[in-house]
């Protein structure tokens, strides 16, 4: 309500000056500039949402918080009105895109017995009722506030930290079971010190909700192994003679497995099969961070990982299934670029 009181007069509703033209012109500019805003968001990040869905989620309010404040300060700067308030419906339409479609990832963890639609309109509902009473108490702090900037600024302010403090605290609190990139290093390297499986509530209160360029930021941040792994990389960017050596190291294994792992410059590397599953991205990605672990401790890595995952790998899977974690699939970026080898010493294609 304080934003669109700001936008409002900044346009210049209740001048005798302003002219409707003016005001359609720029309303026109600024949904505009939100909609190729929002094409260009999907196009760029579309693809993480899925896998991220708790960090979009909170990215989604914080960005529209930043559009509101873009509102507020448009009165500011007549001027630059145009591009101000053009910043703020770009900020808002990156939240539209985020927003619903992380809701859709959320309102499958929340079916529990397969009634996202239920779901979904309950959720509707609760958010019509509490945007009911955010409105009456808006129009009522707006009637309050008017005229006064402070009084203003102050609401403002304080009313989006907290915002944004209960949202922090809300997505907290998911713990979801899904495998994605992340949750699926924390898992492995607490099951390869210790041979047990954490639970999804302990999993929640360790990975990161905040975005990746804030946490590196901290000192506190563990680095965990996925850093070190490149998923769907394109079988071009490797030299023949790569090739030939990760063939020749690993035996037999890739003769019947769906991905090829290449060392190189301390980065595994993973090309998939253009027939593989889901369940087989999910274990080249676990392969990948078995050697990623292997190479910190000096160890032959193609031959030492493959046996882990020999002994290993079905035992993990069942732990985690155990625990309520959904194995099917690893929650990633599309794997665009795939490939196809054969047997050197025979004609038949490695299915």
């Amino acid at each position: 309500m304080l934003s669109t009181q700001a936008l409002l007069s900044a346009i210049g509703v209740g001048e005798k000056s302003a002219t409707v033209i003016g005001a359609t012109f720029q309303w026109f500019l600024r949904d505009l500039t939100g909609m190729l805003g929002g094409i260009l968001f999907t196009f760029y990040q579309g693809s993480d949402l899925d896998s991220n869905a708790k960090m979009w989620r909170l990215v989604a309010d914080l960005m529209n918080d930043l559009g509101m404040l873009m509102d507020l300060l448009s009165p500011l700067f007549p001027s630059a009105f145009i591009f101000v308030v053009c910043l703020g419906s770009l900020s808002r339409s990156f939240t539209g895109v985020a927003s619903g479609a992380t809701r859709a990832a959320l309102t499958q963890h929340f079916a529990l017995q397969n009634n996202a639609a239920d779901i979904s309109a309950k959720e509707g509902s609760q958010e019509t009722v509490a945007t009911m009473i955010g409105m009456a108490l808006g129009m009522i702090l707006a009637r309050i506030t008017m005229g006064l900037p402070l009084a203003i600024w102050f609401s403002f302010l304080s009313l989006t930290v907290f915002h944004m403090y209960a949202n922090y605290r809300a997505v907290g609190c998911l713990a979801l079971t899904s495998l994605n990139i992340e949750r699926s290093a924390i898992l492995f390297q607490h099951f390869m010190e210790t041979g047990q499986v954490l639970s999804p509530e302990q999993v929640s209160r360790m990975e990161h909700v905040l975005p990746t360029w804030i946490t590196s930021w901290s000192s506190k941040k563990v680095k965990l192994l996925h850093a070190n792994v490149r998923l769907g990389v394109r079988v071009s960017s490797l030299d023949h003679q790569e090739m030939k050596e990760v063939l020749l190291s690993a035996g037999s294994h890739y003769l019947k497995a769906k991905y090829l792992l290449v060392e190189r410059k301390g980065i595994i590397n993973v090309i998939m099969h253009k027939n593989s599953t889901a369940s087989d991205v999910l274990q080249s990605f676990i392969h990948a961070l078995v050697m990623a672990k292997l190479m910190q401790k000096s160890t032959p890595v193609y031959l030492e990982s493959q046996s882990w995952m020999d002994k290993h790998y079905e035992v993990f899977l069942q732990k985690l299934s155990s625990l309520g974690w959904k194995t099917g699939r690893l929650l990633s970026p599309p794997v665009i670029w795939k490939a196809n080898w054969t047997d050197v010493s025979s004609d038949d294609k490695i299915d």
